[in-house]
Order: structure tokens, then sequence, then C-alpha cells
């Protein structure tokens, strides 16, 4: 074959994939309306496998046509301008160029990681982009008015159900609008309404995303859209405030399923409404997770090649199994799985790696970090501090290689970088110790609720976020809630006491929620907050509730908004006054 057929091959496994991708992903809405919300959960797992399942099946093609045991330089440079020309209008453009990479380097030796032969950096930045308009629709109150036009907003989506009382939720939604954002409070002629086409889909929700335009600017708005309990849909949230929008879009949360023919204007209208979001991070929240790893590997040779900044050890408490550094001035944090484990850690490399891909593929419900998986990540050894380096060769040697100027790290885990809430608590004031210590048990019982026991609950395993949010990020000891054997501390008889045996017999499995209070909050006043808030997650028989609700398949939904901000909490006047808005 010629160069140009095998670039055609390429792309037509590339489009293979994104036409099955949106497949899968079509079948969110009739899962969400008919609430079949454990099809929801393997909608979103199988398109995490699917990607790397199409990169195989073409590498086998091109296996039968072309000689890939070593790499013909000429025809594989041809082959790649061959396959940007194919790109010049496509509009998955910057999709196909990181499949073609990891088709490329799954076939090749890493030395040929590098411009010449793979997209390490996008040719789409002087292309012509693609026009957001591709991804929205605009609404003009001026000619309907104000209220029919949020009418024809929310009707124009299907979601396949219909609205208990749509009437009235215009009417939250407009006193809402007034209430959170008063620059927007336009006559209708003064104004538009830009509009995603296409809702987003997670757990037992939906969500509709726009903006409005007017006079006074732009204004991002997300509505959230949920399911009443005496059947039909209902809007359950207006979200104005760009912090909240950030926390919905967050890197602790399960990948949106939503269907889009151009990923990049998505992407850059998202990137309108929530600028500080990296197009890494965009790219992943619509669940283009390859894209963003593509993206996120951008950002970090940019930053390389722009400081100076070198990689030390990552603050907190030094783990068992995993190594773990940071760039001082690169929000993430560097893990790498140790050669040999302590001895309280009775497992191997391989069940940590299946730990960390059970979180990946699981719903993380806004309490568990994402990770970004690589292997043969070169750094330049001059970007490495002394001590630093010295601990590597002692705890990670046999995942890593040191050729003349540059390390090369075999495989690691990226995460975004937090406070150690142990660190955090030391300095903390008593507002500040109260919410976190409250939003840990929050996290504890938001991820019961999913179905994961984070096995070691110590405080240095969880992070704080700019937000002020309580998240999980160290997987190995992870597990399913439903394998766990939640027990009673037994308490010792006299003659017990007497011989001696106040130990009670325990099993790999075992876990004793009361111990929580004794090993992990070893503080008294941390102690004392902590029973307050959550008196039940010291009791065994919440654990096994949450449990048997898990084996029910009882799905309960976690808000990733502030309870304050659902309509149902607002004062009882939101309807009068919403009237005489109409």
């Amino acid at each position: 074959m010629d160069a140009f057929a095998i670039s055609k091959l390429i792309l037509a496994g590339f489009t293979k994939h994104y036409r099955l991708f949106q497949s899968i992903t079509k079948e969110a809405p009739e899962a969400f309306a008919q609430q079949h919300w454990d099809k929801m959960q393997k909608i979103s797992s199988m398109r995490i496998d699917h990607y790397d399942q199409r990169v195989e099946e073409t590498i086998t093609q091109l296996k039968m046509t072309v000689t890939c045991s070593t790499l013909n330089e000429s025809l594989w440079l041809n082959i790649k301008r061959q396959y940007l020309d194919l790109l010049t209008f496509h509009p998955q453009a910057e999709l196909a160029e990181t499949f073609y990479n990891s088709v490329f380097c799954r076939l090749f030796h890493r030395r040929y990681f590098n411009n010449a032969f793979i997209f390490v950096q996008t040719t789409l930045k002087n292309a012509p982009a693609l026009p957001v308009e591709a991804e929205y629709r605009s609404y003009f109150p001026v000619v309907e008015g104000l209220i029919p036009t949020i009418g024809d907003i929310v009707e124009h989506i299907d979601f396949k159900c219909q609205f208990r009382d749509l009437e009235q939720d215009i009417r939250n939604l407009v006193k809402a609008f007034i209430k959170q954002a008063p620059d927007t409070h336009h006559h209708g002629h003064m104004m538009r309404f830009d509009m995603l086409e296409a809702p987003f889909y997670r757990n037992k929700a939906a969500y509709i995303v726009g903006r409005v335009v007017s006079t006074s600017g732009v204004q991002p708005f997300i509505i959230a859209v949920l399911h009443h309990h005496k059947g039909g849909l209902y809007i359950d949230a207006l979200l104005t405030s760009s912090s909240q929008m950030r926390v919905i879009f967050g890197f602790a949360r399960a990948y949106f399923l939503v269907e889009t023919h151009a990923p990049s204007a998505m992407m850059r209208f998202l990137n309108q409404l929530m600028p500080s979001k990296t197009p890494a991070e965009l790219y992943n929240a619509i669940g283009f997770h390859k894209q963003g790893k593509t993206e996120f590997y951008r950002e970090f040779l940019d930053h390389l090649d722009t400081t100076q900044d070198k990689f030390t050890i990552a603050p907190g408490t030094l783990g068992m199994v995993m190594m773990v550094f940071t760039l001082p001035n690169f929000p993430y944090v560097f893990k790498v799985i140790k050669d040999t484990f302590s001895e309280s850690k009775p497992f191997g490399r391989d069940t940590v790696v299946q730990r960390y891909q059970l979180v990946k593929n699981h719903d993380r419900v806004g309490r568990m970090a994402d990770t970004i998986e690589y292997s043969n990540v070169v750094i330049p050894k001059g970007r490495i501090e002394p001590a630093l380096l010295t601990t590597l060769m002692q705890t990670i040697s046999g995942s890593m290689q040191i050729e003349d100027d540059v390390v090369t790290i075999k495989h690691l885990y990226i995460e975004r970088r937090m406070t150690p809430l142990n660190l955090y608590l030391e300095n903390a004031n008593d507002a500040q110790l109260e919410h976190a210590i409250i939003d840990y048990g929050h996290a504890l019982k938001e991820m019961l609720h999913a179905n994961i026991f984070p096995g070691d609950m110590l405080l240095k395993n969880f992070g704080v976020t700019k937000h002020m949010r309580i998240i999980f990020y160290d997987y190995d000891e992870v597990q399913y809630l439903t394998d766990m054997n939640f027990r009673r501390m037994k308490k010792p008889s006299l003659e017990d006491l007497y011989c001696g045996a106040d130990q009670q017999s325990i099993a790999p499995q075992d876990v004793f929620p009361e111990q929580l209070y004794t090993f992990v909050l070893t503080n008294p006043k941390l102690k004392t907050v902590f029973k307050n808030a959550h008196p039940d997650l010291l009791d065994v028989d919440y654990w096994l509730q949450a449990q048997k609700d898990v084996t029910n398949k009882v799905v309960k939904h976690i808000y990733p908004y502030p309870q304050q901000q659902r309509f149902k909490y607002l004062d009882k006047t939101i309807i009068k006054e919403s009237r005489e808005h109409k």
C-alpha cells in the first residue's frame, strides 16, 4: 500500500471509533428517560474502554498491509503528510491527530516520538477553526417574548419524557435569574440566549448549558433537570456562579455523556463560559479523555519549555505504595508505583494498577480525583532536584531509565495537586477545620453510595481543593463496598480481660467503623466535630445499610451544587414573585 492508502486506513479506524463512540453516547437519553441508572453507568464505562479496542483493530489491519517491525522513515513521513491533508476540514481533526499518535506509538520505538512522525504539537493551530456556532443554537426573546422563548429552549431538547409542570419551572428560572444574575434583568428585546443543542447527562441528572448575551455582557448558566419521584421531569436548580459551574465540570466527577459533531467547537464554547478551565480539563469533562490526555501533555511540555522550576517531592506524608513528586509551578502531582511495598500492604503492583483502573471506570461522584495514565514519559534530568533523583533511584528504579541527560519513567499517573487534608488542618482556623471535617464525612458517604470503599481512610489520603471540597486521591486500597465485611467491635468479657485475650479475630475484608473515631480522628477537636456531624458513620448499621442499598440497586443522586441552590429550598414567595415577572 502507498502512503495515501495507509493514511486513509488509519483515518478509517478513527472514523469507526468516533461513530461507535457516538452511538454509545446516543443511548444516554433513553436510559435517562427510562431511569435506567445502572445502564447510564455502563454506558460511561463502555466509552472509556472503547478507544483502545479501536486502536488495536487498526494496528492489526496495518500489520496485514505494511511491514511494521522496523520504521520506514520516508514512508511514515509521507503517511503523516497525507494524513494531515485529510484533516484539513475534518470536524474532529484534533481527535483524529490523537488517534494517529496512539497507532504510531504502539508500533514503534519512543525515539521516533517527535513532531516529524507524530503530532506532539497540533498542526491545527493555523487551520480554519470550526465555528462554535456549529454546536449551539440562538434564541431571540424579541420575537415571542421572554417566557415563551425559555419554554422553546427547554422543549427543543428532546428528553424523551414530559415535564411535570414546565410553566412553574420557567417561573422558578426567571425568579432565580433575577436573584442570581441581576445584570441580565433586561427587557426581552435586549438579550439573546445561546444554548448548546445537546444536553449533558451524568448519573441521574441532565444539564442544559448556555449563556445570556445582553447589553450588560455575557452571563453563563447551567440548568439542572431531574426526575420527580411522582413522575415527570422538573428543573431542580439554576447555576450562574462561575465557581459552581467549574465544580460541575470538575476533575473529580464522571465524564459527561453528550453528543457532539464538532468537539473542538463545543470545547471552545465551554471555555468561553469557564475561561479558567484548560482544554485538557474540558475535553475530559465531555468524555474525550484521550484528547484530554494529549492536551495535558502539550501543556506539560510547554511548561517545561517556558519555566525553570524543578521536580521535587510532593508535600505530604510519604506513601508506602506510590512515590509522589511535583513541579512547584505546575498544579499536578506525578505518581509512580514503588518497586517494593511496606509489609502492611499485602498486595503487588498489578493490584494497584487494577484499583486505579477501577476508579477510572467508576462513577467518581465528585469525590475521587481523575488520573491520567502515561507510559515512557521523558523528563530532562536537569529538571529533577538531586535529592528527588536519589530517592527515585532508591524507590522506583524498576520503573525508570536514565540515559545521558534524560530520565524516562516507564509508567506513571498524574493527578491534580491538592493540599493534603492532614496538612491543611494543621493551619486551619476553627471555621475551616469544622467545614473540612464535615465535608470529609460527606465525601465518605458519597463514595459509599457509589459502591466505593476507600480502604485507608486516613486524612493524609484526602485533599482540599481550591473550592474547599474534600477529595480522595489514594487508590491502592480501594475496593467495592459490597466486597467488605462490616463488623462491630467485640466487647471483651471479664474472662477475656483476665486471660489477656482482648483482641478479636480479623479477616482480610473485615472493617470496624468504630475505629474511624479511634485511629483516624486522633485530635479531640476533630473527633467532636465529626461525631456531631456524622454520628451515623461510627455505627456499623449505617455501613451495612449502604451496602444493602447498593446490592438492591438503590442509586442515590449526588448533587454537584449546594442544596441552597435547589428551587425546592427557595422561599415560597418564589411562585408569587415570579408570576409578577411573567
